[in-house]
């Protein structure tokens, strides 16, 4: 394991954990990578260094917003929360959405820089927020990604909140503004209410690179929404990548991010040199995350092993210059014609393929509940509260004890629940990617 970094930027390092064991001819590795970054300045800093971050916030002021009231009184409150964690030095914008986009602050093209000026000025324009017209949410994207295109901050970031479907714009409009806006800034998106849709909102903050969740109640947005700026403030390095090498013969069957939530990162890959691809993971504060590789290689006879992965944080260097290694970290094959070596499988891979597991088959589960198909969903909903249960997966075993009566959790027998909140339903749904990490011994 390496190390590098600039003074005063985090420390990066990565873990790889994997049974490098594989029986004669076997060709599939899986292997947990971790990466952690520490000891970045940000917990220090009480303001943020020129060019170090810019966020634009953006409301949904739509007509569904003023029923019931405290919607959108929840909304002004919420972003005016937070713009009050803004540290001194962010760029920031605000913005309106309905069916089109409007600048509400500062309305001049471009971001403002947060000091004690702006900030009572942004949150005194937001006393003029009010809902009306349809919702497009495209162009609210688009917007958002004009201004911080304008500006030269590292850290680009996006807030959305949501409190219904994007009626007024043709999906694949929303697609193609995603797949334009990807690599450009990440965003965090919010549902608020129980008249939205979870695939929408989960996509836009999967396509960026952010977190999801619902806010049902308007009175917590505020708490929330202060909670997602401190997060924002805490961010020092942006566009890094994990960088996948393999040599030739072998390849990747996929990587995906596995804690803190799932989130599928195979179709992203980009080529780096013609045996590297490049996966991004958005931008870093003093956090670790974890993800699930698996490469397939040749095929070998006992007694042989091989390198078949090399896994590296890269970020992007200076004009010129080559990406910036952080860290990184080995994936090895062994051939063994020990049984008990290459059939044993590490803790961690079965921990994380486990957690992807209940997340689908949450999905599932409610999917078919939706349909109608009481069998498929009694038996997929099941094996989520099954997988939750051997787990450790408190939080969502709680989630799924609101839509299913559990009979006997360790075997996964539940009776679905006659009736069941919107609300209960919608929050197991969107927050079904949220893993646990491995239990310490």
């Amino acid at each position: 394991m390496a190390n590098f970094a600039k003074p005063s930027a985090p420390r990066f390092s990565v873990e790889v954990y994997q049974n490098e064991f594989l029986a004669e001819g076997a060709r599939d590795v899986h292997a947990i990578v971790t990466v952690t970054s520490t000891g970045g300045a940000t917990a220090t800093r009480t303001a943020v260094a020129p060019g170090g971050a810019a966020v634009v916030i953006m409301v949904d002021c739509s007509g569904s917003m003023e029923y019931p009231p405290d919607k959108m009184r929840g909304a002004r409150e919420a972003t005016a929360a937070a713009v009050d964690t803004l540290r001194d030095g962010t760029a920031f914008a605000v913005i309106a959405g309905t069916h089109v986009a409007r600048e509400v602050f500062p309305r001049r093209g471009h971001l403002a820089i947060a000091d004690a000026t702006t900030r009572a000025q942004a949150k005194e324009a937001l006393r003029g927020l009010s809902s009306g017209g349809g919702t497009a949410i495209g162009t609210w994207l688009r917007l958002a990604d004009g201004l911080l295109r304008g500006s030269t901050a590292a850290i680009r970031h996006g807030i959305l909140l949501t409190d219904g479907r994007n009626e007024h714009e043709d999906p694949a409009v929303l697609r193609a503004t995603l797949d334009a806006c990807a690599g450009r800034f990440t965003c965090d998106a919010r549902g608020v209410g129980t008249d939205w849709e979870v695939k929408e909102v989960t996509g836009i903050a999967s396509a960026l690179l952010g977190t999801a969740d619902i806010v049902a109640d308007p009175a917590r947005l505020s708490a929330d929404f202060t909670h997602m700026m401190e997060k924002v403030m805490g961010k020092e390095v942006a566009d890094v990548s994990l960088r996948l090498w393999t040599p030739v013969g072998a390849e990747i069957l996929y990587v995906k991010q596995v804690a803190p939530a799932v989130q599928d990162l195979t179709g992203r890959r980009t080529e780096a040199s013609p045996r590297a691809g490049d996966y991004p993971t958005g931008s870093w504060g003093d956090e670790s995350r974890e993800y699930h590789v698996c490469v397939r290689v040749p095929g070998a006879a006992v007694g042989q092993e091989m390198l078949a992965a090399r896994a590296a944080l890269v970020m992007p260097g200076a004009p010129g210059e080559d990406p910036a290694v952080l860290a990184q970290g080995l994936v090895r094959a062994v051939w063994t014609d020990d049984l008990a070596a290459s059939t044993a499988i590490n803790p961690q891979v079965a921990h994380y393929t486990g957690q992807a597991e209940l997340a689908q088959a949450i999905q599932q589960g409610l999917e078919a509940r939706k349909l109608g198909d009481v069998g498929g969903a009694t038996a997929k909903l099941g094996r989520a509260v099954q997988l939750a249960s051997s787990s450790g997966n408190a939080d969502t075993a709680k989630l799924l004890a609101k839509v299913v009566d559990v009979v006997d959790a360790a075997a996964g027998t539940v009776r679905l629940k006659a009736k069941v909140a919107d609300a209960d339903e919608m929050t197991l749904e969107t927050r079904s990617t949220q893993t646990v990490r491995v239990r310490k011994s």
